[in-house]
């Protein structure tokens, strides 16, 4: 059974917990990650590039030449592709890009995740991660301590000292128990997790 260490607010480490091997201590099937990671990548896309195609450019009514005997190809509009200021060929439109993955899928992929993370040592549970008032520096101070990078913040609910205190930290990343992101724990180097948190993360993916 996987374990993780758990700190307090100082960065000490006051101990260990065991991990749910269900969760955390699973083989991470890598095929499915690289799933879930490009389908949200995908769907944060705008999809509002645009292009004109050679219907759209103003202007290219009037042949430039007449079709023989000048010795030149025969062109029937300067707005053609080929023509500096003509039009786009297959011109990009905006378009959603959005699809959807299995909950399964999705599941596996965030089990996945959590047990890479369980097994590179890089699961930190911190008995009570509260602040008491918003304060970058006491946020950053914490972190400094654990020698945290970029990392992934979980906390039961949502804490506003938290996630103020945290949101101008490069690389940090604050979300909640039961909407963990796939791409979020990839993206980071630790996962912070408050014991209660983690508590509704083994009740909720278990």
């Amino acid at each position: 059974m996987p374990k993780a260490t758990v700190v307090n607010m100082t960065g000490a480490k006051v101990g260990e917990v065991e991990l749910s091997d269900a969760i955390f201590g699973i083989e991470p099937n890598v095929a499915v990650v690289h799933e879930v990671v490009k389908n949200h990548l995908a769907n944060c896309r705008q999809g509002t590039q645009s292009a004109l195609t050679r219907a759209e450019v103003s202007g290219g009514g009037i042949k430039p030449w007449r079709q023989k005997g000048t010795g030149r190809a025969r062109q029937g509009s300067t707005r053609a592709p080929q023509w500096t200021h003509g039009g786009i060929v297959f011109a990009p439109k905006p378009r959603s890009y959005r699809y959807s993955v299995n909950k399964k899928v999705r599941r596996l992929a965030l089990k996945s995740a959590l047990s890479a993370k369980a097994a590179e040592g890089n699961v930190i549970v911190v008995d009570g991660l509260n602040l008491d008032e918003i304060k970058t520096k006491t946020m950053k101070s914490f972190l400094d301590n654990l020698g945290a990078g970029k990392a992934v913040v979980v906390t039961p609910e949502v804490n506003e000292n938290v996630v103020l205190s945290a949101r101008n930290i490069p690389g940090v990343v604050t979300t909640t128990a039961k909407i963990l992101s796939v791409y979020d724990i990839v993206n980071a180097k630790q996962f912070i997790v408050d014991k209660a948190a983690l508590a509704v993360i083994e009740e909720v993916f278990a």
